[in-house]
């Protein structure tokens, strides 16, 4: 990739997602970033080794580096990013980050001791608490963007003026500012509560890890066995596109950047293939999308998972697989009937890698294998993936290309602490939300609320809960979205009798798909600017595409066998071949193509068949969805056999 693409593609980075827009020209503070950086990463590795420090103090230093880096990394406004070095007041605030957190280090026994609990908090106490919550706030505005910091204040005026809340179902005392400022820096129930406890051991190792295995080129061994597998099919290049970034995603768990990066690469072979702008945008967006879901990594929030619900981390990326190997087959499918429709076929055998070729670098496979291994042996997370760093950093050494001397471990120490730090600001501001929930009960009054909305119906309760997440979505990351709706949406579900897993599933689901849902679809905004498509069109072409991700939560709320939930191969089988049909009928009415081109009724009747086919708890039904697919179906087949009486099912 030449320099002038790798520039345009971290303007669309900047653009379209806040966390890329850091400075790039720090003049004499190049050299304190990667001091910074590396002295991040390099505690984090030691405590990993040696077991992490207490929760205040390990997430103490661990917020002290994420922050100060931000105030050098990322300006105030995103016009200041062409401006050269940095300007006094940024190091005047990435020193009071680093003074505010390590306070609490210096202070910790005083901070937990009886003393606070009898006399209070000092002056200087409130101060330096105060002063945190704001450079949370500040950094987390900078390097995640304005929409989770409105919620984190809105959150803080709920706990200071509780007592006079217009709602009074909504009412509580009130805390004063003290005790609110005081109790969101100095306890682990707010910023330093899950979400950061979890980043600062768990959440920063894996990151690490995919920075370790872009050192090893595995980016561009995913694409050639993407295109290896499904080049030569129908819609070959998208097919391809949608593999690659389903399997790049299992290790960046980011939906913008995976549209970016894989995306330079991808979306200009389909509009070569014949594909239109929108359509080669949208295959790259939904299919980045889904990396989120796609185990083992799945994005910073499945580690928040496996804390909140109880379920090991190991047993989170199994039951996660079938719903993604659904939603990819959704998208697969999508892909295929626009191939189909437009008459694009595969790409020639001489233009796609050889099978040879792919056999000699599957030892770049040898990273992902060890973590899986080692988590189903029974190790720690932590555990696995310091073995999976260093089977990545074993594999480097394979190749002259990928060989890591001194000069590329220092600089792969430096990117581990810089891909972290949108996700520690915004588990930080997280913290603070989650923490008012805890203290003010709000998580149990929003449950109860939205179950009095819909009037106790539970599909009312799922469709509403729905509403809520993609909202947040729009504004919020991932992780931070699934924080908040975990603790104030999923009890309503669970309320339900929902499986505690399903329900927090289901948050996770539709936090993600925000990414491609209109209006604030940012990663096919991403996408459209590679392809210089309209960006509205990729989107809305990218909901189509992704349309798996709004059924399949549906599904298996209604039935956890999907999940591996009290399963048996004789309840699983049937639901999963049910689910790819429905899928099937659904994604070939939002394309417009079937076996042929489908009338108006016929579009109507394979999404209602689809539906069908997908819910899975009344026999009836689900036949009933299945008996108008197979008619379409024969319908098609005919039509296409009296148009061309070679064709027949050629045509599928």
């Amino acid at each position: 990739m030449t320099e002038t693409a790798d520039n345009k593609n971290q303007e669309l980075l900047a653009k379209y997602d806040k966390e890329s827009a850091y400075r790039t020209d720090l003049q004499k503070w190049t050299w304190i970033v990667t001091i910074l950086a590396i002295s991040l990463t390099v505690f984090q590795l030691y405590t990993s080794f040696r077991g992490p420090y207490v929760t205040l103090i390990q997430g103490a230093i661990h917020l002290a580096g994420g922050l100060s880096l931000i105030f050098i990394l990322y300006p105030a406004k995103r016009t200041f990013l062409k401006k050269r070095g940095v300007p006094w007041y940024d190091g005047v605030l990435a020193l009071l980050a680093l003074g505010v957190n390590f306070y609490i280090v210096f202070e910790y026994r005083r901070l937990v001791s009886n003393q606070v609990t009898i006399l209070g908090y000092s002056t200087l106490d409130i101060i330096v608490a105060t002063l945190g919550v704001a450079l949370v706030l500040e950094a987390t505005r900078r390097a995640v963007g304005l929409p989770i910091v409105i919620i984190a204040l809105v959150a803080l005026a709920y706990g200071y003026l509780g007592n006079v809340f217009p709602i009074p179902a909504f009412q509580h005392s009130g805390f004063t500012f003290d005790r609110l400022m005081t109790s969101m820096f100095f306890n682990t129930e707010a910023i330093f509560g899950t979400p950061i406890r979890i980043s600062s051991t768990f959440i920063f190792l894996f990151l690490f890890f995919g920075v370790m295995l872009t050192k090893t080129g595995i980016g561009k061994f995913f694409n050639d066995l993407a295109f290896g597998a499904t080049g030569r099919m129908t819609g070959g290049t998208a097919k391809a596109a949608v593999t690659a970034s389903g399997l790049q995603g299992m290790v960046t768990g980011s939906s913008v950047a995976n549209t970016v990066s894989s995306g330079s690469f991808t979306i200009p072979m389909m509009k070569r293939a014949g594909f239109k702008p929108e359509f080669s945008a949208a295959a790259e967006a939904s299919a980045s999308t889904g990396g989120q879901i796609m185990p083992p990594i799945m994005g910073a929030a499945a580690f928040i998972m496996a804390s909140n619900t109880g379920v090991p981390y190991r047993e989170i990326i199994l039951i996660a697989i079938i719903p993604a190997l659904l939603y990819f087959a959704g998208v697969f499918m999508g892909t295929h009937f626009e191939a189909k429709k437009q008459g694009i076929l595969g790409l020639p055998k001489e233009q796609l890698p050889t099978f040879g070729g792919i056999a000699k670098r599957l030892d770049l496979l040898a990273p992902l294998i060890t973590i899986i291994a080692m988590l189903y042996l029974g190790y720690t997370a932590t555990t696995a993936a310091l073995w999976g760093i260093g089977a990545a950093f074993f594999v480097s050494l394979f190749r002259k290309d990928t060989r890591m001397g001194p000069r590329d471990i220092l600089d792969a120490l430096e990117q581990g602490a810089r891909v972290a730090l949108p996700v520690i600001a915004a588990c930080a501001s997280a913290g603070i939300i989650a923490g008012i929930v805890t203290m003010t009960g709000l998580g149990g009054k929003i449950a109860g609320g939205i179950i009095d909305l819909a009037g106790g119906i539970f599909f009312l309760v799922l469709f509403f809960t729905m509403i809520a997440c993609i909202l947040l979505g729009m504004g919020l990351p991932t992780t931070a979205n699934y924080v908040v709706t975990a603790s104030m949406a999923a009890p309503a579900l669970i309320a339900f009798d929902v499986p505690i897993i399903a329900a927090h599933f289901f948050v996770f689901y539709f936090g993600i798909v925000a990414d491609i849902t209109p209006p604030v679809c940012l990663a096919a905004y991403a996408g459209a600017g590679i392809a210089k498509a309209n960006p509205m069109k990729a989107g809305i072409t990218a909901f189509k595409l992704a349309i798996a991700a709004f059924i399949i939560p549906y599904a298996f709320v209604s039935n956890p066998v999907l999940l591996l939930q009290d399963w048996t191969w004789a309840t699983l089988i049937p639901a999963l071949i049910t689910a790819l049909l429905g899928m099937a009928a659904v994604s070939a009415s939002l394309m417009n193509y079937f076996l042929a081109k489908p009338l108006i009724i016929e579009r109507i009747l394979l999404f209602a068949s689809g539906l069908a086919l997908i819910y899975p708890n009344n026999l009836v039904i689900s036949l009933s969805g299945l008996g108008i697919f197979i008619i379409i179906a024969g319908i098609h087949f005919l039509r296409n056999r009296k148009n061309d009486p070679g064709k027949g099912l050629a045509t599928s």
